[in-house]
């Protein structure tokens, strides 16, 4: 039997996990993201993490196919970071260093697309090779998958669909530095910020409260009938709906797998966003579904252990 090692590399937690090479989960762990002095702890902690598994498992290294890590960050075909705001890292050659650290080959990728490949492996996408992850979470992040490979692009940017421009009048600003940006609309910080606005135009009764104000409360109010959340619901679903219709002409994915903390809302989520990306589809595209992501916090160390299988 040969084995991998699937990490999940996050500004607070390392996501780990030790995978038998058909894909069976045998152990998974988190250890402390270590962020200080630019983060130069984080990866030997990996590395020491990895060997002391080894040994607890009686595993021998020769058993061992590789490690596979999603980082937080765009990285190239080469496993280079160019920088990492959640971990302190500037130029980083993650793939050469992890190398050097475990003695194991290592596969790199940036966290959102390795989620999707995990999706597409053993989650909400199983079963087919072409589909475009969508992260509702603080931002919105993408994975996009064709015939079962991760695109990356020159950069290691590819996927980035929450920095799509979706409103060229935005006087605010994203995180990027843009304005206009699909996070800015689409995130749990996006819907917050669309029923901020709504509420303090609002005259009719609602249940939904602008001080605390979260995108859960919105789609619980939804679920619950409130036609003001619905409406919230409404916007936010022709912003994110209209943004997957631009990309399925790039891409023509078989399924949009949603997932982030966002996707919780469950089912309810699923005909806002698809309604208005049915209205402005390229009628090549319009066979897609539109599936909830299922591997939750699993996503991401499965995609890195699929990155090794797949090398």
């Amino acid at each position: 039997m040969k084995y991998c090692f699937g990490v999940d590399i996050g500004g607070t937690t390392v996501k780990m996990g030790l995978f038998e090479s058909e894909g069976k989960i045998l152990d998974k762990w988190e250890i402390t993201t270590d962020t200080s002095r630019e983060g130069q702890a984080i990866l030997p902690d990996i590395a020491a993490s990895i060997e002391k598994k080894t040994e607890e498992h009686h595993l021998s290294r020769e058993d061992i196919l590789g490690v596979g890590v999603g980082v937080p960050a765009p990285v190239t075909s080469a496993g280079i970071v160019n920088g990492s705001a959640n971990l302190g890292w500037k130029y980083k050659e993650v793939k050469r260093e992890m190398e050097e650290l475990t003695g194991f080959r290592a596969e790199i990728g940036n966290d959102a697309n390795v989620a999707a490949l995990g999706e597409m492996w053993k989650g909400g996408g199983a079963g087919r090779k072409n589909i475009v992850m969508v992260t509702l979470g603080t931002g919105v992040g993408g994975g996009v998958i064709i015939d079962g490979k991760i695109l990356v692009g020159q950069n290691g940017a590819g996927g980035e669909i929450g920095h799509l421009c979706v409103n060229y009048e935005e006087t605010d600003t994203c995180g990027c530095g843009n304005r206009g940006c699909l996070e800015q609309y689409a995130s749990a910080t996006g819907i917050v910020r669309l029923a901020k606005k709504k509420l303090g135009e609002e005259l009719r009764p609602t249940t939904l409260k602008k001080e605390d104000i979260t995108a859960k409360a919105v789609f619980d109010a939804v679920k619950a009938g409130d036609e003001t959340a619905r409406e919230i619901a409404v916007e936010f679903g022709k912003y994110l709906g209209y943004a997957l219709a631009n990309i399925a002409v790039v891409t023509d994915p078989d399924a949009f797998v949603i997932g982030g903390g966002v996707s919780k809302a469950g089912e309810v989520l699923i005909p806002f966003i698809r309604e208005p990306y049915m209205e402005k589809a390229f009628f090549a595209n319009k066979k897609v579904d539109f599936v909830l992501a299922t591997l939750g916090n699993d996503a991401g160390i499965c995609g890195a252990a699929k990155l090794v299988l797949d090398a």
